[in-house]
């Protein structure tokens, strides 16, 4: 018994984080990703031995285990069955992250490496694709985290996964991003707001160049009669669901502002709250998807 007690104590600040999702969305990325964080990384462990060894494992560290629908036996209820055990039983923090991606974006990424899809040996692509997709639709339900990779290169997706998971304090991870409508809206986001009535500054000819990151852009946009009243509404909003989202649980929440193009107003919405949301017992992280980089 003592023997016991002293591995959940020394787990007990151990972390166990699942990485799944659809192939070529970015799993393998997610594992380095983490690895550099200094987790162990193991991939396509069966899913029947995971419960057996990941014990032994969390005893020299965090461990990152890789699973999908290459994994021996794999099972999504059987899945979640493990890590429930695994954190009820050892103390660890345990999470699921789950990559995703388009479709179309999936099968582009296969052509380009000329890979075949491990479920698609025998049979086009798509459907390949489609019945990996139901086949992990019920782990995305319940992960703890999703991140969808359409429109990110390897290096984003490093990059957003270390931000996002590399933190061991128990904060909720808060990610603010900007987009564009014309580029599509972010799949991952928690909660989306379209800021694209507020006036543009696309239309003049000095702030056309200039992001939602300067201060004349900014100005110009809070000069909108419904820029105030928008800020105001949506801050009280988020103080009275926020605290909800940490009494649940929850441990990434990704709250996405869209214009246009998603360079002018929706960059500066993130970089006004992300002044008005920075708290104690929150990671704040901020994510310009399409503002140009030069």
């Amino acid at each position: 018994m003592a023997n016991q007690n002293l591995s959940r104590s020394t787990l007990s600040s151990r972390r166990l984080v699942i990485v799944t999702g659809l192939s070529g969305a970015g799993k393998s990325t997610a594992l380095k990703a983490l690895e550099d964080c200094g987790f162990h990384s193991v991939d396509n462990l069966p899913l029947d031995v995971i419960e057996m060894v990941t014990p032994a494992l969390l005893m020299e560290g965090n461990v990152a285990i890789g699973v999908d629908s290459r994994t021996q036996g794999f099972d999504a209820a059987l899945l979640r069955k493990s890590v429930e055990h695994l954190k009820s039983t050892t103390n660890i923090i345990a999470e699921i992250l789950f990559l995703d991606a388009a479709d179309s974006i999936l099968v582009q990424r296969y052509s380009e490496t000329r890979r075949i899809h491990p479920l698609s040996k025998d049979r086009p692509i798509e459907d390949g694709i489609s019945m990996e997709r139901s086949l992990l639709d019920p782990v995305r339900k319940y992960a703890s985290s999703t991140i969808d990779t359409t429109t990110m290169s390897t290096t984003d997706t490093r990059l957003l996964v270390k931000d996002r998971m590399g933190s061991e304090e128990a904060k909720l991870v808060l990610t603010l991003m900007s987009f564009g409508y014309s580029k599509g809206i972010p799949r991952g986001a928690d909660l989306v707001f379209d800021v694209r009535f507020l006036r543009n500054p696309h239309y003049e000819t000095a702030l056309k160049p200039l992001t939602g990151q300067t201060a004349a852009v900014q100005s110009y946009v809070a000069d909108d009669p419904a820029y105030e009243p928008f800020v105001t509404k949506v801050v009280d909003l988020l103080s009275f669901l926020m605290p909800k989202y940490k009494a649940e649980g929850k441990s990434y929440l990704t709250i996405a502002f869209g214009c246009t193009g998603g360079k002018h107003r929706s960059v500066m919405m993130v970089e006004k709250f992300s002044g008005l949301l920075d708290e104690d017992g929150l990671e704040l992280h901020c994510w310009h998807r399409d503002m140009p980089k030069d």
